[in-house]
């Protein structure tokens, strides 16, 4: 490194630090609220969510073969078929925008085309089944179901234009040595296989089963014994684990997992930190107050909508969050449309989430893709508020 590089980022940290407003009861609180939701999320989410999803991530790396991810979601896949599973795959997971990205990462790298894994990475955390129905019982039907639908059709639409405005890298992509199919041998039954990553996504479904609203009803049976439900999984997965696989793939699966759990945790957490400086836990202010958003999200003009999706697009929302979130907002004014646009684009997206796209795609996909979604998000709030 340059020794005049050196010596600017030196002075540039001593004045850092010289003027660090610690006297600012604002700034301190902020620096609380960054620190109390990345340990809030360290103990939500660490252990009950990010960790089965590394393990279900690396199983996809280590015991599916590239082939099969090609044929069902590679470039010259059926698009019907390929563009259907990945955007309505959020219905069964419930995940949250970080949660989705060891998956992602996986299938991408695994030989999916950019255009299926977007959608995938979109739908995912966007389209839970419990989140549109927490939607539609607390907001309204219309905004559950426009949510539904906006969603599903936007998770096709931006995969699509990913695929198209990147083309060309895809297609370089898929003719290099990256899918080199020659080598992979694997004798196992597919049902096994199957079965084995099949266990790993329900005990991340259960384990994070939320409490629902009602008090009856096979939402809250689920929820009374999902640790039942997700310790039958779980002594079902040792047994498959004793039974079918060797230990030498067992050892691939765990350092696989692990390798992912080191790109993408580190930059999760600082991503979360930073997300709490900024815009603080719910019902808790950031270094931004919260009666500004409030106050730039009111009726449905353009700029309302626009800037509910940018927020959206930077704010981090654990599952199911982001309808309190926006409930409290629409009670201090925000208008319908802004609150589609909020919804569309704050689940699938957010600053821990774009952190690790950078490193997973490239520093221009994650662009795109952040535009797309503020866009779609924009232009639906715009629609939705002029119809309401």
């Amino acid at each position: 490194m340059n020794e005049w590089l050196k010596f600017l980022i030196v002075i540039a940290v001593f004045l850092f630090i010289f003027y660090l407003p610690i006297e600012n009861v604002r700034f301190t609180n902020a620096i609380y609220e960054a620190l109390a939701l990345t340990k809030w999320y360290a103990q939500e989410h660490v252990i009950l969510c990010l960790i089965p999803a590394f393990f279900i991530a690396g199983a996809i790396s280590v015991f599916i073969s590239k082939l099969s991810v090609v044929r069902f979601f590679g470039i010259n896949a059926n698009k019907a078929l390929s563009y259907s599973v990945a955007s309505i795959s959020g219905a069964v997971l419930a995940v949250c925008s970080c949660t989705i990205l060891p998956l992602f990462t996986s299938i991408y790298r695994r030989g999916a085309g950019l255009g299926p894994a977007i959608a995938f990475l979109y739908s995912g955390p966007a389209i839970s089944v419990l989140a549109i129905i927490l939607t539609a019982r607390i907001l309204g039907f219309e905004l559950g179901l426009a949510r539904a639908i906006g969603a599903v059709f936007f998770s096709i639409l931006i995969g699509l234009l990913m695929h198209l405005i990147f083309i060309k890298e895809e297609k370089n992509r898929e003719s290099s040595d990256e899918f080199d199919f020659v080598a992979e041998t694997n004798n196992r039954p597919f049902y096994k296989t199957f079965l084995l990553i099949f266990s790993l996504i329900a005990i991340l479904v259960f384990a994070n089963w939320s409490k629902p609203l009602e008090q009856d009803g096979l939402w809250h049976l689920i929820y009374n014994h999902k640790w039942w439900i997700t310790g039958s999984f779980f002594i079902a997965l040792i047994f498959m684990l004793i039974k079918w696989f060797d230990k030498a793939e067992l050892n691939e699966w765990v350092q696989s997992s692990w390798a992912l759990a080191l790109q993408i945790l580190p930059l999760l957490l600082a991503g979360v930190f930073a997300a709490g400086f900024l815009l603080g836990r719910p019902e808790h202010e950031g270094i931004i107050p919260s009666n500004y958003i409030a106050s730039l999200v009111g009726g449905n003009s353009f700029f309302a909508n626009f800037f509910a999706s940018v927020a959206g697009a930077f704010m981090y929302f654990a599952t199911l969050t982001e309808v309190p979130i926006v409930q409290g907002l629409v009670g201090s004014g925000m208008g319908k449309g802004p609150a589609l646009a909020l919804l569309l684009a704050g689940p699938a997206l957010s600053l821990p989430n774009m952190l690790v796209l950078k490193a997973a795609i490239g520093f221009k996909k994650t662009i795109v893709y952040t535009c797309l979604v503020i866009f779609f998000a924009t232009l639906s709030g715009m629609i939705f508020g002029a119809i309401i």
